[in-house]
């Protein structure tokens, strides 16, 4: 029965990854608007960033 255990594992592991990524898409990134109101800004001025 390892098998049931280890099915079980990775189940988990896959709802683990698919939940935080809702989350993420939900709250966002740790400083994301500050990046997108640079951004916004440098386009509205008619400056171009290099990444």
């Amino acid at each position: 029965m390892w098998y049931f255990a280890w099915i079980l594992g990775v189940l988990l592991a896959c709802a683990f990854g698919i939940i935080n990524a809702m989350w993420l898409e939900l709250n966002g990134y740790a400083g994301e608007e500050q990046q997108e109101m640079t951004e916004d800004q440098q386009h509205a001025s008619g400056g171009h960033s290099e990444h």
